[in-house]
């Protein structure tokens, strides 16, 4: 619907171009107007108003009036059915050989009455903050780790895996099968692969979960006395640690995860390290360029991704009619972003092992 004040400067730029030469049919369709539209505007008194808002209009017949609108609300706020809604209430009053209205109308006179509303006692969604994000921007930076069930040889007997991971290569850095969930071996753990990584000079970030093994007494001291910083996921959100997450399923999936359960704390120390001696020297992660965790780790990566840029490059120099597009991407991987901003292009973390 356009507006008289456009009306009225579509003619005045018609008539503008009309007195410089230039046909009205021509500036008509420059305008996207036809030029009878024109014209019928001009009939009415020189004044192009646009008429149809203020046109009158009949009243459809089967509108509800005022007191039929009132029964319905007087229905609905009865003490028969003031706890019913609409659906409920149509069907009980037709029971009764009562009809007022159809079921579209209660809800829409309600709905204008402001009377429809959740009665639901469940809580409103609580908006829950945004977790914390670290960015490592090489290796012993960011640490990610968790604990996972190993079935054991009884049903419902269980190891526990713990598993530290550096974020940015991927790299295993510590781990241990323990037959319980204690702060006090997650901390010798820590310890260790500290020691081991030459990190106690260096800023460290920890990331872990809500568990009690992640957040006891024993813990926490012993990252205040190595310096390490605590972070830790949100309450009650499963997906704010990913890497650990992604790194177990890589684990369990392994063709050789014997699925009938470990026979002995022994053997599923002996299976878990073949694991992280596969995963860390052999797995090319489809992350990091499918380089090695190890190679990643000790910044081997960039050589080997400069010699498969250069044999790419030979390749399609050798023979360019196979290459329609660009070589392959082989360059290295940057900074690696746990739980990334949403406001960032890095929407979520592709860190499928």
């Amino acid at each position: 619907m356009i507006s008289t004040p456009d009306r009225q400067n579509a003619i005045a730029l018609i008539d503008q171009v009309a007195a410089a030469g230039a046909r009205r049919a021509q500036a008509c369709a420059e305008l996207g107007l036809d030029e009878r539209t024109c014209r019928r505007w001009r009939a009415r008194d020189g004044a192009p108003e646009d008429r149809r808002p203020t046109a009158p209009r009949p009243t459809p017949g089967s509108k509800l009036s005022e007191a039929e609108r009132r029964a319905v609300l007087d229905a609905c706020n009865s003490d028969a059915f003031k706890s019913l809604p609409p659906s409920q209430i149509v069907p009980r009053l037709a029971d009764q050989g009562r009809y007022l209205a159809s079921e579209a109308s209660f809800y829409r006179i309600l709905r204008a009455e402001d009377q429809q509303h959740h009665r639901g006692r469940a809580r409103p969604p609580a908006r829950r903050q945004p977790p914390t994000s670290h960015r490592a921007h090489g290796p012993c930076e960011v640490w990610s780790w968790d604990i996972t069930w190993m079935p054991g040889p009884i049903r419902g007997g269980f190891f526990y895996l713990y598993l530290i991971l550096d974020i940015y290569s991927r790299k295993i850095v510590g781990w241990e099968v323990h037959t319980r969930e204690a702060a006090e071996l997650a901390a010798e753990l820590v310890r260790k692969t500290v020691w081991a990584e030459g990190c106690l000079t260096r800023p460290l970030v920890l990331h872990a979960d809500n568990g009690s093994p992640m957040k006891g007494a024993t813990m926490k001291t012993t990252l205040e006395r190595l310096g390490v910083i605590a972070s830790y996921s949100r309450p009650r959100v499963s997906d704010d640690n990913p890497f650990s997450e992604a790194l177990f399923r890589t684990c369990k999936y392994r063709p050789d995860w014997p699925a009938s359960g470990f026979a002995s704390r022994e053997d599923a120390q002996h299976w878990v390290a073949r694991f992280v001696a596969w995963y860390n020297h052999e797995h090319r992660h489809s992350a990091i360029r499918f380089v090695t965790p190890s190679a990643r780790h000790a910044g081997e990566d960039r050589a080997l991704l400069e010699r498969r840029t250069e044999l790419y490059t030979e390749a399609r120099a050798t023979n360019p009619a196979r290459w329609s597009r660009q070589i392959r991407n082989w360059a290295p991987v940057g900074d690696v972003c746990l739980n990334p901003e949403r406001d960032t292009t890095d929407h979520k973390i592709r860190d499928a092992a």
